[in-house]
């Protein structure tokens, strides 16, 4: 089989990465979740700030950035293998500087920003010096409907003024977070309700701009994630941060969250991966009523809906990243739609299933498994809740076949009509096993 040079080159970095994974992420985990619960999330982490040197020095880094926009940059198909390896961890993305929301406002700036927004933010994203936070979810409204978004971006002269409440603004309790990518109206009475919406760039340390709390994700403060509440109070930005134009918002919203959705549920699968793995380990060694884990019926069945759920997740996520790459994201939206639904779910059984077979020390983080449980139930609520794709996946398979002909497909479900069903009767065509009783 010929091997074009993308994908030698996903080859090569793959093992690469795993390498790294090995002699620096792996044996340094215990390390980063201890530092995460003494400093919080408020603090750096010492050993995440330290390796994303040696990720930089070996030329790991900043591996999402997209072939579209960069020179030498990956497609969604070959960039997923390597989120999937990087994903068996949940502090390795950030080492390679491959971490959410980061990644997403990378990219974000990198497609629509100026060339002055690159400049000043951009440049030193990319290098790892500084980090950013995405702020579009709200408390007061629905927001898995953005529509519903009551925050305000209201022009006044050279600046545009902000006001809204924030929550789940991931990465705002960070330190190093010095940008915020923040979604309003700047247009309430658009007739229009996809152009209502805007993107604006906000400084995190902006007069006004106050992060009064952080938010746990079932218990755990900066793992899995660094979210926050943000409160905007009149806080004044120049109209150069307006990301493209007033009323671009939803267009934005849609170029960033493809990609990102393909990222989140490819590290899902690393996850996943390393969690069976740890299953299967566990089962051949823990010996109750006399006989191993691994000889019991129920934990055969469950390890080999594991590896069912999980090569079914992937090879859907590799097709919409496939889509991705030959027809675009829009044309690509139904098959992103069911990877965000599989992938979170799958995940969620595998993990919950292993802490069944650990037992109670499933249930505590020794075994990393509390974490990834909480990571996984997150990420069906991310990026919109299953609930919307689903609705999102039948509209688009209702829509395709209203403009097929039933008559080629075999696919039509209409009853047949009176004069179908007399002539038929007429006709003696009316097939039957048993004798007509007149």
């Amino acid at each position: 089989m010929n091997i074009d040079n993308g994908t030698r080159d996903t080859v090569q970095l793959s093992e690469r990465i795993s390498a790294f994974m090995a002699q620096h992420i792996y044996p340094n985990e215990r390390r980063y979740y201890l530092e995460a619960e003494r400093l919080g999330p408020w603090k750096e982490y010492p050993v995440v700030e330290e390796l994303k040197a040696v990720a930089r020095a070996e030329g790991l880094w900043n591996l999402f950035l997209p072939a579209s926009e960069s020179e030498s940059g990956l497609t969604n198909a070959q960039y997923a293998p390597l989120c999937e390896i990087m994903g068996r961890s949940l502090f390795a993305p950030e080492v390679f500087n491959c971490s959410a929301p980061d990644t997403g406002n990378m990219e974000t700036i990198l497609r629509y920003g100026t060339d002055a927004q690159k400049q000043t933010w951009l440049k030193p994203l990319l290098a790892g010096e500084i980090r950013s936070s995405f702020a579009m979810t709200e408390p007061e409204v629905a927001s898995s409907d953005a529509t519903n978004i009551a925050s305000s971006i209201v022009r006044d002269g050279d600046s545009y003024v902000i006001n809204g409440r924030k929550w789940y603004t991931t990465g705002a309790t960070d330190p190093r977070c010095k940008i915020i990518i923040f979604m309003g109206k700047s247009a309430p009475e658009d007739e229009n309700p996809y152009t209502r919406q805007s993107m604006i760039l906000v400084p995190r340390d902006h007069p006004g701009v106050r992060v009064v709390r952080a938010i746990p994700v079932l218990g755990f403060y900066g793992v899995p994630d660094r979210a926050a509440e943000v409160v905007f109070e009149n806080v004044r930005v120049p109209v150069e941060n307006m990301l493209l134009g007033e009323g671009r918002g939803f267009e934005i919203a849609q170029g960033r969250l493809g990609p990102g959705r393909i990222h989140h549920c490819m590290r899902l699968i690393g996850l996943s991966e390393r969690v069976l793995e740890r299953m299967c380990r566990r089962a051949a060694e823990r010996r109750p009523f006399g006989r191993t884990l691994a000889e019991q019926t129920v934990t055969l069945e469950r390890i080999a809906e594991s590896r069912i759920l999980i090569d079914q997740a992937r090879l859907l996520t590799l097709n919409a990243a496939q889509k991705m790459d030959s027809v675009g994201n829009k044309a690509a939206r139904q098959e992103i739609a069911m990877i965000k639904v599989a992938g979170p779910n799958m995940a969620q059984q595998v993990v919950d299933w292993a802490i069944q077979l650990f037992g109670g020390g499933g249930t505590n983080n020794d075994h990393l498994l509390s974490a990834a449980l909480a990571t996984a139930r997150l990420l069906r609520l991310a990026d919109g809740p299953d609930e919307v794709h689903r609705n999102q996946i039948a509209k688009l398979e209702l829509r395709r076949h209203e403009k097929t002909d039933p008559a080629f497909t075999g696919g039509d479900a209409s009853v047949l009509s009176l004069k179908e069903v007399i002539r038929n009767d007429r006709e003696g065509l009316w097939p039957s096993p048993y004798e007509r009783a007149d």
